[in-house]
């Protein structure tokens, strides 16, 4: 007979321990500026919102494109390399750090999430690593790369899957969680 006891998961007790990084006012001016330039499908002028993400704190490099219907959590978290490319509907949930290397391409739908709970935990704890996308990096449609992860220089994560650790340069990944299934070479 088993004797141990199971504890359960207390809501009640959980408090979040996140660093925004931003004053009130400014969190509130974007999560409108956010909602009427980047999540709005009928916004397709890209260079206005690199301004509004350089405004707010964004690091952005040359040749960026942002696409429509992005929704991104907190620019003052966020680093872009030159000539990167944020697809339609990618979702940036970056609560830690995200450091997106140059010629980059998010898909469509993908999602960079930084945040998670401690599982193990009765007050599920709040969770958040950085994410890091080195120089040359694809992240199909539909793909999640969560906190604490670091693609490799010209790694590639295939459609719908999930990297939560690690994808080695030149490497091609995909599954969930993500597995390497072939070598990259460029010609």
């Amino acid at each position: 007979m088993n004797t141990t006891i199971q504890k359960k998961v207390n809501n009640a007790a959980y408090r979040t321990s996140i660093a925004i990084g931003a004053p009130r006012w400014k969190q509130l001016a974007w999560y409108f500026t956010n909602i009427l330039f980047f999540q709005n499908p009928l916004n397709v002028l890209s260079s206005l919102k690199l301004s509004l993400l350089k405004g707010f704190g964004a690091r952005m490099g040359k040749g960026v494109v942002v696409k429509p219907s992005v929704n991104i959590k907190y620019p003052w978290k966020l680093q872009v390399g030159d000539h990167s490319w944020i697809g339609e509907n990618v979702w940036i949930d970056n609560l830690s750090d995200v450091t997106i290397g140059s010629n980059v391409t998010l898909s469509q739908g993908c999602l960079l999430l930084t945040g998670s709970h401690d599982a193990a935990r009765e007050t599920f704890d709040f969770l958040s690593q950085p994410i890091v996308l080195e120089d040359g990096v694809w992240i199909g449609a539909k793909a999640v790369v969560a906190g604490g992860s670091r693609c490799g220089t010209h790694s590639i994560l295939g459609i719908n899957s999930v990297a939560e650790g690690d994808l080695e340069p030149y490497t091609i990944y995909k599954g969930n969680p993500a597995i390497p299934v072939l070598r990259r070479i460029i010609n």
